[in-house]
């Protein structure tokens, strides 16, 4: 069926009835679509037109194109946040309705090292922990995550059965979470952790930096979490001034 049906752009056009027909289901997640000549015919434009959409498409993530081989459907993201809340990664899939879960790597205490002093103001000579953690939503492995706490901050306590470091902090070291400085940097496949948490080859991971701050403004946690991109979508809201 042709879609000239209003006075804007072609392309435009075809955007909205491609995301009509995936979101109707006609196209499934993870389907191949029909070729550019099948799809162009169908809905009545040019191949130019089409491949327009379609590179829109794929910088908006709802398509990924694999040469040689053909345009598929990329999967929804399950969860979605907007990155000026903070969060902990088990709020976030709590949130989505999911039951969080850890999957314990390694847990190591190390001396400072120079990024460590830079970012925690500390000494040479302090130790600091660094755990290595898979979280999961129902068994699915969808975060890596890497995370640094000076020793002198955790409780004796602690314990890595426990979810959330965030809680931990806050309900055993009477250090609670009030802000972070975050860097996101997109990556594509990553020889060790893609595999980990079973990504297929063209899935790319968001990489999200932070550095946590208390009450006193005071740095007590340094995280890197890689995110599956095709499971978790971030968004910041920006107001002009």
């Amino acid at each position: 069926m042709s879609i000239k049906s209003d006075n804007r752009h072609l392309y435009l056009q075809v955007i909205d009835r491609l995301k009509r027909d995936i979101e109707g289901g006609l196209y499934k997640e993870k389907e191949k679509l029909p070729s550019e000549f099948e799809l162009a015919k169908e809905l009545g434009v040019s191949r130019a037109t089409l491949r327009e959409a379609l590179r829109i498409l794929e910088e908006e993530n709802v398509i990924t194109r694999r040469h040689g081989v053909g345009t598929f459907v990329n999967a929804k993201p399950l969860f979605t946040s907007g990155i000026e809340q903070l969060y902990s990664v088990t709020s976030m899939i709590e949130q989505a309705g999911m039951k969080p879960g850890t999957i314990f790597l390694s847990s190591a205490t190390q001396n400072a090292a120079e990024e460590d002093i830079r970012r925690f103001a500390c000494m040479e000579e302090e130790a600091i922990v660094v755990i290595e953690r898979v979280r999961t939503a129902n068994g699915e492995p969808v975060v890596y995550c890497v995370d640094k706490v000076p020793e002198k901050i955790l409780p004796d306590t602690f314990s890595h059965g426990r979810e959330s470091l965030f809680k931990i902090l806050e309900e055993e070291a009477n250090r609670k979470i009030t802000y972070a400085v975050a860097q996101i940097e997109p990556v594509g496949y990553h020889e060790k952790i893609s595999s980990i948490l079973d990504c297929e080859p063209e899935t790319a991971l968001l990489v999200l930096k932070q550095m946590h701050f208390d009450e006193m403004d005071e740095p007590i946690l340094f995280s890197v979490n890689y995110f599956r991109a095709d499971k978790f979508s971030f968004h910041v809201l920006r107001k002009r001034i």
